[in-house]
């Protein structure tokens, strides 16, 4: 089973904006072979990020004022969203190393942890 989540424009809100932990959104058609092609790779990247990302996934076509609102021009376009705000933008088909290293950017270090613990 996909731990890839489909969203619509009504749980855009809870499931993107409001997640406490980061979330990579794919904006995809179902007709983009690309699209069809980074599937398997984010599907394979949310179970090693399993409750550190979020991964969600958008069909233009189904949801276009989503599409609107991330301005999307071609797909497949992931954007990573930390704290209800686009922090990254990627177009076209990425290699898992590429959405990894994307991902591992807003996973918090070490120190971090440790800086938020003592808080």
């Amino acid at each position: 089973m996909s731990q890839v989540v489909s969203i619509t424009a009504e749980t855009f809100e809870s499931e993107v904006l409001q997640s406490p932990i980061p979330v990579l959104v794919d904006l995809y058609a179902t007709w983009c072979g690309p699209c069809r092609m980074m599937a398997p790779i984010l599907d394979r990247l949310a179970a090693e990020f399993q409750g550190q990302v979020k991964f969600v996934k958008i069909d233009t076509d189904e949801q276009p004022e989503l599409a609107l609102a991330f301005r999307v021009s071609s797909i497949p376009m992931l954007a990573l969203i930390n704290g209800g705000k686009v922090v990254n933008v990627s177009v076209g088909l990425l290699r898992a190393e590429q959405v990894r290293e994307m991902l591992n950017k807003v996973m918090p270090t070490e120190a971090m942890s440790a800086k938020h613990a003592a808080l």
